[in-house]
């Protein structure tokens, strides 16, 4: 069989470091390709880096299918459980599997609730044509950070700066903080400074990386509590000033109601003395 490697799915995946590659040739090349190389149909999911290693020193190696692949989503999915049962990874390799995962299982739900309803979308993607899968799990629906962060085996707070980094971070930031270079925290820091500071510091290195993290706290630290829309009237130009124009007829206003009262009680006495 001809086997076929997908780039993108090749690429679904953070390679391996030129240490773990290493590592890897020396197992292969001591006790063989113990573990088999999983197919969908003739596409290769899992095993790309044992699949090149083989073809390189002419390695046997078995193949296995999969028979619960259905769709790409399926594959995606499958694989990102594979990962993230691995200890290997860092925390921000797990974070960002997690809410890709997130992602798929949101599109999932959206698609079947359309289906249901009638209204699915004018456009359908070719594997969404085929039976709607089966209900997500509770388990794995990932709507609140408490069942994502739990799923990538980190704290919620984490959840949410990786989402961040992800969101906001430069391609030279993101690199950095998958290399080990800044720690999360500083990075989702760093990442809400515009894109070309956020690449020129960490072109920069570990320490300017740290000391940008450092000045962008500190700038929330300083930056001025703010100021509530009343507190602004107050102080308007002119706010609480008395106007002079205003002020006379308020005189003027006084003056008349004292006639007024003098005159009824003329009027009064007059009265009274009838």
């Amino acid at each position: 069989m001809d086997i076929v490697v997908n780039e993108e799915l090749k690429a679904y995946i953070d390679p391996l470091t030129p240490e773990e590659d290493e590592a890897l040739e020396r197992s292969l090349l001591a006790e063989g390709c113990r573990d088999a190389l999983v197919l969908w149909g003739q596409v290769l999911v899992d095993g790309h880096n044992r699949y090149r290693l083989c073809m390189k020193h002419g390695l046997p190696f078995q193949t296995v299918q999969n028979p619960r692949f259905q769709s790409m989503e399926d594959v995606h999915l499958w694989m990102i459980e594979q990962h993230l049962g691995r200890r290997s990874l860092s925390d921000y390799q797990r974070g960002v599997l997690a809410l890709r995962k997130r992602e798929i299982v949101a599109a999932r739900r959206a698609r079947r609730v359309a289906v249901e309803s009638g209204a699915a979308p004018a456009e359908v993607p070719v594997e969404a044509q085929a039976p709607a899968p089966s209900p997500v799990p509770p388990q794995d629906s990932l709507d609140s950070r408490e069942a994502l962060a739990k799923a990538a085996r980190l704290s919620s707070s984490q959840v949410v700066l990786i989402e961040k980094i992800q969101k906001q971070g430069a391609p030279a930031l993101v690199a950095a903080v998958k290399a080990g270079v800044v720690s999360i925290n500083a990075a989702a820091a760093v990442a809400t400074l515009p894109a070309e500071e956020q690449a020129a510091v960490a072109a920069a290195g570990a320490d300017e990386l740290k000391q940008a993290a450092k000045r962008v706290r500190e700038s929330r630290r300083r930056a001025p509590a703010p100021v509530s829309e009343s507190a602004q009237e107050a102080a308007a130009p002119g706010f609480g000033d008395s106007d002079p124009t205003v002020e006379a007829l308020q005189q003027r206003v006084a003056a008349l109601e004292a006639e007024n009262a003098a005159l009824r009680a003329e009027l009064a006495a007059l009265r009274a003395a009838a």
